[in-house]
């Protein structure tokens, strides 16, 4: 089983960047595929961004392609998300997720993913 933890959510204005890390213990974290997750209040959890386990392969959901950045620093078992420009439609609680099951990112369902940290909250106000 690998743990997953993150860190770095906050309250941030409109345009604002902020940096999301997850670290992962208790698992080979360079043999598999990384993905973030977020759910705002209502809505079902739907697909950020995913990684493969050598860095390569990148998958990003529409709504934040060229302004949120995936990478991972497999050395320090952690996975990264940049986010800037935000907009007050980001707001939600992000989390990452592992596919151990698999070194490339497969697709974009939360079922696909098998280990999950507790989330991070982010704020984006107006």
């Amino acid at each position: 089983q690998v743990q997953l933890v993150e860190s770095g959510g906050g309250l941030v204005q409109a345009g604002g960047s902020l940096r999301l890390s997850c670290a992962a213990s208790g698992g080979s974290f360079s043999s598999y595929a990384m993905g973030w997750f977020r759910q705002a209040p209502g809505k079902e959890r739907e697909f950020v961004t995913g990684l493969s386990a050598s860095g390569r392969g990148i998958s990003y959901a529409d709504s934040v392609r060229g302004r949120f950045t995936i990478s991972r620093d497999n050395a320090k078992n952690t996975v990264y998300l940049q986010m800037n420009s935000l907009k007050p439609q980001d707001t939600a609680v992000y989390y990452c997720a592992a596919d151990r099951a698999s070194r490339m990112v497969r697709g974009r369902e939360p079922n696909q993913f098998d280990s999950w940290g507790q989330g991070a909250q982010v704020t984006v106000s107006s």
